[in-house]
């Protein structure tokens, strides 16, 4: 098999990509066991989907404060230091007796992957060049891919046959394994970046910068305003139990593992923007097909195949525009679009959990498509005023002349 990577560089980009295995497997477990943890601690669906929302957004405002605040130490370090407290919070949550409990470690899991998975598309484009870094970014991203495959479906059996407690045991136990790989096989050569308030501000308030992080942010909060409730909409609308949650989350995984393959192969002959529109029309023809057909088990496989590779189609994309948007500050980048992922699962989930009980299947597909059409004129945004405004190098090197008395000028 051709590859642009050397052996120790294929090694460290997967077992990166482990460790954003383990993130997502954590994260998003409490999608597949949903009713375990209901019937384990006696809540309601959307208090157990609120699971879901609490991380994402205590994520969402950690990733980019984190960067301010710890940034400048190297970037395997802040992995370590991320996954040592992500999986401390797993244990307190297999360990929780109560719903505050259980709410206080989704917390801090949202704290502890606010610095992991901002990190690890930074760490792993490093160590590739500017040609393959696409590549090596798809490459950390199909950890995010086999958790669909491996993590999720394999997260549902757990909690539905051992319980929710030994589910979030097991995630314990994986990421201080996968810290102890990654400080074996992964160069520590990757410097941090001393990250700035004002550097936040500026990339918050360019039109082109903004608008991009608003293109994930709009995508998560579209595929997890239906994705969050997939276990009530499986066991509600397809009449199906959890064995077909589990199957379900492994279509999705395979589907998932076949579309990041292409994505690193196609993203060495397609711009990220074509990618993204292409991902977007996918998904949005698939939930419409989804919405409109008689629910049956079958056309629900199908319907996850088209998601998947959808879903796979944007997420190493969206990274990639980041890096190429403002490529001397991706880690800071990078941060913001995690946490405007996160966030946007955190709207997302908290959308399908007031929407659902009330509107049912129809209404969750209706947002995501909301999302999704507010996703789509977001990039044309970004797209257009990107050709307008300034190099961002620019920017910054004008506000550092304006610092010692040039006259650079400011945002």
């Amino acid at each position: 098999m051709n590859t642009p990577f050397s052996a120790p560089t294929r090694r460290a980009l997967r077992t990166l990509s482990l460790a954003y295995f383990v993130q997502a497997t954590g994260a998003l477990s409490v999608v597949g066991s949903l009713d375990a943890i209901s019937r384990q601690w006696g809540l309601a669906d959307s208090q157990s989907a609120y699971l879901i929302s609490v991380f994402g957004v205590s994520f969402a405002f950690a990733a980019p404060l984190l960067q301010v605040g710890f940034g400048h130490l190297r970037r395997r370090r802040q992995v370590l230091l991320g996954l040592g407290l992500f999986s401390a919070a797993a244990l307190l949550f297999a360990a929780a007796p109560n719903y505050p409990v259980l709410l206080v470690s989704r917390v801090l899991m949202g704290l502890g992957a606010g610095f992991i998975g901002p990190v690890l598309g930074a760490l792993g484009s490093s160590l590739a060049d500017r040609e393959h870094q696409g590549s090596a970014i798809a490459v950390v991203l199909l950890g995010l891919s086999i958790a669909g495959l491996v993590g999720m479906p394999l997260s549902a059996w757990i909690a539905h046959a051992w319980g929710a407690r030994v589910l979030f045991l097991a995630v314990g136990v994986a990421g201080a394994a996968t810290a102890t790989l990654i400080a074996w096989a992964v160069p520590d050569s990757s410097e941090g970046e001393h990250v700035k308030l004002s550097t936040v501000t500026a990339l918050l308030t360019r039109i082109d910068t903004l608008s991009a992080f608003l293109v994930v942010f709009f995508i998560a909060a579209g595929v997890y305003s239906t994705y969050s409730f997939i276990a009530p909409i499986i066991r509600d609308v397809f009449h199906a139990g959890p064995g077909t949650v589990s199957t379900s989350l492994v279509v999705l995984g395979v589907a998932g593992v076949a579309g990041n393959l292409f994505v690193t192969r196609a993203a060495r002959r397609y711009s990220a923007e074509t990618m993204l529109l292409a991902g977007l029309t996918l998904l949005s023809a698939d939930l419409v097909l989804l919405w409109l057909a008689s629910p049956s088990v079958g056309w629900l496989f199908v319907a996850l195949t088209a998601w998947a590779f959808a879903t796979d189609l944007l997420w190493p994309s969206q990274q990639r525009r980041i890096v190429e948007l403002v490529p001397q500050l991706r880690g800071v980048a990078l941060a913001l679009t995690a946490s405007f992922v996160f966030c946007g699962i955190g709207l997302g989930s908290a959308v399908a959990g007031w929407i659902y009980p009330a509107l049912g299947f129809a209404g969750v597909i209706g947002s995501s498509l909301l999302f999704l059409a507010l996703a789509t004129a977001s990039l044309k945004i970004s797209r257009a005023s990107g050709a307008q405004e300034r190099p961002f190098d620019n920017i910054v090197v004008d506000r550092g002349r304006a610092r010692h008395g040039g006259k650079g000028s400011q945002l």
